[in-house]
């Protein structure tokens, strides 16, 4: 099956990122589009004989990957990895991320902040001069939702942002239940003028689960537009 341009320009950041997995690897694979490129990458490296070990993100993740015959393992199993590599909703000059468009964030977060490294894949989309083009996911606990979601706007009001707090729906109009039976927030705040600030101050809230702003956690960004494949950050860090 032929790909979208789109697509192709996932596939072609994910084949930059699986040119860095090495034998004997233990690897954290991502969720969403773009991950899932990187998943088929490794899927074809497996078949060809690399041993590898992988710790997937989300539920899908984890069936691709078995779908490839992959070796996977549990963080409690591995709680060291080599590399990560998974997408992102958007991302700015200093390697900040919004993620979890996919509903994955939590895990995605416990196991890039496992990894030596953490590369992320994307097409130039992505890319923004300050965060909050796309709207920051906010996973919450089931208790006191509406305390919780009061508390996160009064955090953003504190670190200059207003907008709309949306609770996640499914298609058919049910509560969105993350892999690990959590709400999640969307958050319209636009642009988010202070996003280290606004991580602190969600970081602070009890009833929030984690938050979608991956602060300090990427060591590089694989791009890839019409001209090619662009890297911010260190490959090799």
């Amino acid at each position: 099956m032929s790909l979208s341009p789109v697509e192709q320009l996932k596939r072609l950041a994910a084949e930059r990122a699986a040119a860095l997995v090495k034998p004997g690897m233990k690897l954290g694979l991502g969720t969403g589009s773009t991950a899932a490129h990187f998943v088929d990458c490794v899927g074809e490296k497996v078949r060809d004989g690399l041993d590898v070990v992988c710790v997937p993100t989300s539920e899908r993740t984890r069936l691709q990957a078995q779908g490839w015959n992959i070796k996977l393992s549990t963080l409690d199993e591995t709680p060291e990895l080599d590399l990560t590599v998974d997408g992102a909703d958007e991302f700015d000059p200093a390697l900040r991320l919004v993620k979890g468009g996919g509903g994955a964030l939590l895990r995605e977060k416990i196991v890039a902040s496992s990894s030596k490294r953490m590369v992320v894949i994307t097409d130039a989309s992505k890319e923004v001069k300050l965060l909050g083009k796309f709207k920051l996911p906010v996973e919450a606990d089931l208790f006191g939702l509406t305390a919780t979601a009061r508390k996160i706007e009064a955090a953003a009001k504190a670190t200059g942002c207003a907008g709309p707090i949306v609770l996640r729906k499914t298609a058919d109009g049910g509560r969105f239940l993350t892999d690990g039976g959590n709400a999640i927030f969307d958050c319209d705040f636009g642009v988010i003028p202070d996003a280290d600030g606004l991580a602190l101050a969600l970081n602070a809230i009890p009833g929030v689960v984690e938050h979608g702003l991956f602060i300090g956690l990427a060591t590089a960004v694989i791009i890839a537009d019409a001209a090619g494949i662009r890297v911010l950050g260190d490959l090799s860090a």
